[in-house]
Formats: C-alpha cells, structure tokens, sequence
C-alpha cells in the first residue's frame, strides 16, 4: 500500500481562507472606491484646470490685444509728432536759410555806402565838408551793422532751435522704434497657439529683467517726449515768426535809411547844383566886367598918349616962346595960358595914370577871382560828378546791376535811367 506524503510547512485553516477571501475583496472594494474618487476628482480638475488655463489664456490674449492697442495708440502718436517735428525743422530750416540770405544780402548795401563814402573823400578843397550826407551815410553804416547783429542773432537762435529741434526727434524716434519693436513682439505673441512650432520651455521665465518700468513710467515717458516735441514745435513756430519780423523790420530800417540818404542827396547836389549856377553866372559876369574893364584901360591909356601929345605941344610952344628978343619976352596971357595948360595936363596925367593904376589893380584882382571863381566851379562839378556817382552806385539797392546804367547830366542831376524819352526830357526842362 502506498504511502501518502505532505509538503512539509504551516497550514491555514478554512476560516483563513475565507478570512482572506473577504479581506481580498473588501480591500478590492475599497480600492475601486478609492480610485473612483480619485477619477472623479481628477475629471474635475482637469475640467477645472481645463477651464482656467484656457480662461488665463484668453484673458492674456485681451491683455496683449488690449497692450498692442495702447502702444498702437502711441505709436501713431509719436507719428504725428514725429511728421510736426520734421514738418517743423523744413520750416525751421527754410527761415534760417531766408534770414541767411538776408544776411549776406547785405553786403550790398555795405559796400554801396563804404564806396560812397570814398567817392566823397575825393571832394577837394571848401567841398570836402562833413554835410548831413556823410551824417546819413554814417547812420546808414549804423543801420546796417545793427541789421547785421539783429538778423546774426536770429540765425544763432534758429541753429540753437534746430539742435533742440533734432534732440526732441531723435528721443521721439528712438521711443517711436522701441513702440514699433514692442508691437511686433506683443502681435507675435498674440499670433502664438500651444501648437505652434516654436514654443519650448525656458529658463525662469517669470523672472524680472533689469531695468524693466511700470506702465506709469512708461506712459509718462512717451507723454514727456511728446510734450517736449510739441514745446520745441511751439518755440520754432514763435523764432520762425520772429525771424520773419526781423527780416520785414530790417528791409524797413534799411529802405527808410535809403530813402533818407537819397533825400539829403538829392537836396545837397541841389544846393550844389545852385551854387555851380550862381558861380557861372559870376563868372559870366565877371568875364563881361573884365573885358569892359580891359576896354576902358586900353581908352585910358589912348588917352595917355593923347594927353602926352598934348602936353607935349605946350612944352614946346612955351619952349620956343623963351626965345622971344628983348622986350618981347614978356609974360603976356598966352604965357600964363600955357603955364596953365601944361599944369592942367600934367594933372590930367597923373589922374589917368593912377586911375590907369586902378584899373589895372582891379583887373588883376578881377582876374584871381575869376580864377578863384573857376576853381570852386570845378571843386563843384568834381562834387556833383562824385554825388552823381554816389547815387548811380546807389541804384544797386533797388535795381540789378546790369540795370544800373547812368544816363544823367554831369550837372544838372535830372536821372533819365528807367524814364521814358518824353518824361527825360520834360525833367530836363524842368
């Protein structure tokens, strides 16, 4: 028979088995509720989770939207400062370069009265005084280097403007790029998706970069750089009106002063041209005086010899008479009437001789004033020949110089450039 054999170890009894069955499946129950609950929990956090982040997502696209909407707003701010600012810095530009024109269009006027100033060193003798032509040319000297200052300190203005000018652009324009840079950042950001290819984790992503502003600093930077442009906008537009003033003034003192200096020209060449007339008609006369002059002294002196004649005739009759014989010398009336006549005619003599004297002492003197007469005719004429050359060169002021052709008389200052023949004519009569 054969015999049964056991493994040999410990043996659990039938309420262990069953003991254990239960507490299998007890512990299963237990752990499907458990793992139910954590389901359940987990569908709700996913769907929580699920909802938040797209929640965050979406109101961080409005954020984004809303950011690129602002900078978009200043961005176009800045664009229209921007285009005032350069719009502004043209004008600027073109009224600097105007009052620079100005400026050097002075140099005419300049040169006009430092040439007439020289031409009138060139009067001679009693003519070279200082008359209220020089008074004016001198002002005008003044009036000129004060328009020169004036318009001199404009232009520095308008370049110290213009740097202020170009600062406030150029602080515009880096803001302006930053707004543009930051646009394209921000709309590149809002076009991202979880899905999109370039997305990755990064290193501290939440950290705070140096130098980072708030949105206050922000704002009132780019409101700062705003109203320093439109201040600067404001300055320039003010210069730029100042300037024009200055140069509308200027041309007015200058156009004033030129008309003055021309008055005093005109009325000094005048009293020049009365005293050349006065002068000639001295002269006339005078010429007329010394050849009736000359005429009596040539009559004085047929006269004189006349009278020689006769003096001699009576010498020689009272001569021979004293030849008479004897009684027959004697004083009768014809002696005495000789005697007489011999006294008479020496005293004649001696009367046309003097008054001969006389004669010719006037002549001379006649004939140095009339040299002196001459002299300061043609000190006159030299006068009015340079005050005509004055006023010829003076044309420049208000004619091109290629217009600037004289056509007056060399005496009689009736200026017939720019006339017609009739009116030339007419003022030549007049």
């Amino acid at each position: 028979m054969a015999t049964v054999h056991l493994k040999p170890g410990n043996r659990f009894s039938v309420p262990d088995w069953h003991t254990n069955n239960h507490l299998i499946s007890t512990n299963a129950e237990r752990q499907r509720t458990a793992s139910h609950e954590i389901r359940q929990d987990a569908r709700t956090l996913r769907n929580e989770t699920n909802n938040q982040t797209e929640w965050d997502e979406q109101d961080n696209r409005t954020r984004l939207a809303d950011r690129i909407d602002e900078v978009e707003k200043w961005k176009q701010v800045l664009d229209k400062c921007l285009s005032e600012v350069d719009a502004e810095i043209d004008a600027l530009i073109l009224s600097k370069d105007e009052a620079e024109r100005a400026l050097q269009a002075k140099n005419v006027p300049s040169d006009v009265v430092i040439e007439c100033l020289n031409f009138r060193e060139s009067r001679k003798d009693i003519d070279l005084v200082k008359d209220p032509v020089e008074d004016e040319l001198h002002k005008e000297v003044e009036v000129i280097e004060g328009v020169r200052k004036a318009l001199q300190q404009k232009i520095s203005e308008a370049f110290e403007q213009l740097c202020l000018l170009q600062e406030s652009r150029h602080q515009l324009n880096w803001d302006h790029r930053g707004k543009v840079e930051t646009l394209e950042i921000d709309r590149t950001c809002l076009s991202l998706t979880k899905h999109s290819p370039n997305i990755s984790l990064k290193v501290l992503p939440t950290r705070v970069p140096n130098g980072t502003s708030t949105p206050q600093e922000w704002e009132q930077f780019s409101h700062y750089n705003k109203e320093r442009a439109e201040a600067e906008i404001r300055a320039s537009t003010q210069l730029r009106e100042a300037i024009a003033i200055t140069i509308a003034q200027t041309n007015n003192e200058l156009e004033a002063q030129r008309l003055a200096v021309e008055f005093v020209f005109r009325k000094r060449m005048h009293e020049f041209e009365k005293a050349h007339n006065e002068l000639k008609w001295q002269e006339k006369n005078t010429k007329e005086e010394i050849e009736e002059l000359e005429g009596d002294i040539r009559r004085l002196e047929e006269d004189l010899r006349n009278k020689s004649g006769d003096l001699k005739l009576a010498h020689t009759r009272l001569e021979t008479r004293t030849y008479r014989p004897n009684v027959d010398l004697c004083r009768d009336q014809v002696q005495y009437g000789l005697t007489d006549e011999v006294h008479q005619l020496e005293g004649t003599i001696a009367a046309l001789k003097q008054k001969l004297a006389q004669s010719q002492d006037a002549l001379d003197a006649l004939y140095k004033h009339l040299a002196r007469i001459q002299m300061d005719i043609t000190c006159k004429e030299n006068s009015l020949r340079l005050d005509n050359r004055c006023m010829d060169t003076r044309q420049k002021l208000i004619l091109p110089s290629e217009k600037c052709v004289a056509s007056v008389d060399s005496f009689n200052r009736t200026t017939n450039r720019n006339l017609s023949p009739l009116k030339s004519r007419q003022l030549e009569l007049a």
